[in-house]
C-alpha cells in the first residue's frame, strides 16, 4: 500500500470542515461548522428545531449547496466537479421523514427500480437482491403489495431497503421516525440499530434520546447553526458541558 493510499485509508469518510450555509433573509442556517466521522461510526445529531440539523445532512450528499467551507466524503472533495457528486451521492443512502415511496410501484418494484436505472441491473439481478434487502428489514412477506397497503413503519423500512439497495458507504437518517405513530416506532429503530450492529456508518438526526444512547457512538448538539457540544454516547447525557445543551436535555428527558 503506498503513502496516498494509507493516508486515505486512515481518513474519516466524512470530514466537514468550516461550512456555512446561509438562505434567503438571510437566515444562517450553518454556522463555522466542522465535524469528522469515522467509518463504522454512528454518530446522532440532536438540537431544538431549526438548528441546522436537516441542513447538516442535506449539505452532505450536495442536496443544499455550502457557500463556504470543505466536505470531503470517503476522501472525495463534493466541490462543482459533477463526477465527484455523482461518485458521493452513490456513496451515501438516505432515508427522509416523509417515505417518498412510487404509490403505483409495489415494494419490489420501489426497491428495484434505482437498480435497473442507474446500476443498469437486469430485472431478475434487481429482484433477487431486493429480496434479500426485504427479508433484512423483514418485509420479505410483502414484496407485492403497494405503499397503501402498509403501515407507516412497514413504508419507511422499505424506504430503508431503497436507500441500502444501492449499496452505499454511509445511510443519512433525517428523523426517521418523527412521522410515525408511536407503536411503529420500534420497527424502524430495529432496522437502524441492527445496520450500527453490521458496522453501516451512520449519521442520525432524531428526538428518540434511548437509541441515540443505545446505539450511537458519539451524539453531536447543535443550535442555531452551531455545534454546541460533542461527546461519546456514555458520558454525553450523564454530564453534558454546556448551559445550553443541559437546558434541551432538561426539557426532553
Amino acid at each position: 500500500m503506498n503513502d496516498q493510499a494509507k493516508q486515505e485509508s486512515n481518513s474519516p469518510i466524512i470530514d466537514v470542515r468550516r461550512i456555512e450555509k446561509i438562505f434567503p433573509g438571510p437566515v444562517v442556517a450553518l454556522r463555522d461548522f466542522s465535524i469528522t466521522v469515522e467509518k463504522g461510526e454512528v454518530l446522532v445529531v440532536i438540537g431544538p428545531s431549526g438548528s441546522g440539523k436537516s441542513t447538516f445532512l442535506r449539505c452532505l450528499n450536495g442536496l443544499e449547496e455550502i457557500d463556504s467551507g470543505t466536505i470531503r466524503i470517503d476522501g472525495i472533495p463534493l466541490d462543482e466537479n459533477e463526477a465527484n457528486r455523482l461518485a458521493i451521492r452513490r456513496k451515501i443512502g438516505m432515508v427522509f421523514q416523509s417515505f417518498n415511496l412510487f404509490p403505483h410501484l409495489t415494494v419490489l418494484g420501489n426497491v428495484d427500480l434505482a437498480q435497473r436505472l442507474v446500476q443498469k441491473k437486469s430485472r431478475r439481478q434487481a429482484a433477487e437482491f431486493s429480496r434479500r434487502l426485504l427479508d433484512q428489514v423483514g418485509l420479505g412477506a410483502m414484496e407485492n403489495r403497494y405503499p397503501h397497503q402498509l403501515s407507516g413503519g412497514q413504508q419507511q423500512r422499505v424506504a430503508i431497503a431503497r436507500a441500502l439497495a444501492m449499496m452505499p458507504k454511509i445511510m443519512l437518517f433525517d428523523e426517521a421516525t418523527s412521522a410515525l405513530d408511536p407503536e411503529m416506532i420500534g420497527e424502524v429503530l430495529d432496522v437502524m440499530q441492527q445496520l450500527a450492529r453490521d458496522g453501516m456508518t451512520m449519521v442520525v438526526v432524531t428526538h428518540e434520546m434511548g437509541f441515540a444512547r443505545e446505539v450511537s457512538d458519539r451524539i453531536i448538539f447543535m443550535d442555531k447553526g452551531c455545534l454546541i457540544e460533542e461527546g461519546e454516547s456514555r458520558t454525553f447525557f450523564r454530564n453534558p458541558g454546556h448551559v445550553r445543551t443541559r437546558e434541551f436535555l432538561q426539557q426532553i428527558l
